[in-house]
């Protein structure tokens, strides 16, 4: 984080760290004002900016295009499969995207090279029930809103 570590800022650390999936900014906040920690959504948008900044959160985007974080593993950079009914998230094993980003960047002189891979679908349990027809991809309701993957 910054230089300003706050009870704050320690409180959406620590709630994020409940959560096993990604989770937006307001379900952070949301979650933490449930837990009566006094904290406005700014505050918890501050700390998850400079969390991004020192490399301690993954971060993706949703089909809306809101960004999603997760804790970054002590192991570094990951990326993931996401469900696009109820938000579970799998790490995969993507050394080969990770090779082939070094040899861009090298096969083209650039430095610093960054890249995002966003990998969706929809998990087994979200996946409808052969018997069920496919009237929707998704077996539940989309998690907008709410928090299903953090410990309380």
């Amino acid at each position: 984080m910054s230089s300003r570590t706050t009870r704050q800022r320690t409180a959406v650390l620590r709630t994020l760290t409940s959560c096993q999936d990604f989770v937006s900014a307001q379900e952070l906040h949301a979650l933490l004002t449930a837990t009566e920690v006094p904290i406005g959504l700014t505050t918890v948008y501050r700390a998850l900016r400079d969390l991004e900044a020192a490399g301690g959160v993954d971060v993706v985007r949703d089909d809306a295009g809101e960004r999603l974080y997760r804790p970054r593993p002590a192991d570094g950079h990951r990326h993931y499969l996401i469900c696009r009914c109820c938000g579970r998230s799998r790490p995969v094993d993507s050394e080969v995207v990770e090779r082939w980003a070094d040899r861009i960047g090298t096969d083209t002189g650039f430095a610093a090279v960054e890249h995002t891979v966003e990998l969706t679908g929809i998990c087994a349990e979200c996946q409808p029930a052969t018997d069920e027809g496919e009237p929707s991809p998704c077996r539940w309701e989309p998690t907008q809103g709410r928090v299903r993957s953090c410990a309380s």
